[in-house]
């Protein structure tokens, strides 16, 4: 097992899905045995008002003070044995996180319509997700535990790939759930999956693609013996294998960017479709796992 180097951290802004994400947030601290920070961000400084303090705002940060104790008490009960703090950022929501990140074990967020309102690709939601300084993971829906659903990972090959595929397994082998591998591989010249004609040299196409996923597996699983492994490897687009994953999956993992991102995307085209439609947690992987 690898050490833990910080907190699980969790951003709340008073929505029911920043809820959902701090109760997932607290059962991921408990399954790390390590400590949960709950964190509100609220800028005091008017740039109305030439940078200075308004009573406004002054009363919108003693809000997120609220906010962050209610679901500090809301978690504790919740997760006795896990330590739960609040912490209040005046740096305002995304430079606090990205604050936060830089010491965390893993960040977590509501979707798009919750904390991080207006996910889009290339919009500094977007940013902050590559850039993080741990994994960051959205919570869609509930929050509520699939129980004895499978973590899923994409893998392609990718440095971010193998990253995210450090940590499946780590999360797999501490919820003591399988671990589904998906290799999702098509024409990358194209952009188009093969045509399925009598001249395509698919066979061996699929047997390269079959023995790259293997690779990538077989030293985890000796690392891991007590996760049971599924591979998949299919002629698909990604993002559509991953999401038909998802709806039995307690956690999709992804790397921010795979092997088929183009330049100038701070998050590739899976990553930023499962984020937005994927029916349970999706961790977005930047790095690999400290030990």
């Amino acid at each position: 097992m690898n050490a833990v180097t910080g907190p699980v951290v969790v951003g709340v802004d008073g929505s029911g899905q920043a809820a959902s994400a701090a109760r997932w947030a607290v059962r991921e601290a408990a399954l790390w045995h390590t400590s949960l920070t709950v964190l509100t961000a609220s800028a005091v400084a008017d740039p109305a008002s030439g940078g200075k303090a308004s009573a406004w705002l002054e009363t919108k940060a003693v809000l997120a003070q609220q906010v962050a104790r209610a679901t500090r008490d809301e978690l504790a009960a919740a997760e006795p044995l896990v330590p739960v703090m609040t912490k209040t950022s005046t740096a305002g929501a995304e430079a606090a996180l990205r604050q936060a990140s830089a010491g965390a074990l893993v960040l977590v967020l509501g979707p798009p319509t919750g904390t991080l309102s207006g996910l889009l690709a290339g919009s500094p939601d977007a940013d902050l997700i590559a850039r993080a300084g741990c994994p960051v993971v959205i919570v869609r829906g509930t929050g509520a535990t699939r129980a004895g659903g499978p973590v899923v990972v994409g893998v392609d090959g990718s440095p971010m790939s193998d990253a995210a595929l450090a940590w499946a397994f780590e999360e797999a082998s501490r919820r003591g759930t399988r671990l589904v591998a998906v290799h999702a591989w098509r024409d990358t010249e194209s952009g188009r999956p093969f045509a399925s004609n009598p001249g395509s040299p698919l066979v061996e196409i699929g047997e390269v693609e079959q023995r790259l996923l293997a690779e990538r597996l077989a030293g985890r699983r000796e690392r891991y013996p007590d996760v049971d492994v599924e591979p998949v490897v299919e002629r698909d687009l990604p993002g559509d294998k991953l999401l038909e994953r998802s709806a039995e999956a307690a956690l999709v993992v992804v790397g921010s960017r795979g092997r088929g991102g183009f330049t100038g995307m701070v998050l590739g085209s899976t990553t930023h479709a499962l984020l937005h439609r994927a029916d349970c947690p999706v961790m977005v992987v930047g790095g690999e796992l400290r030990a």
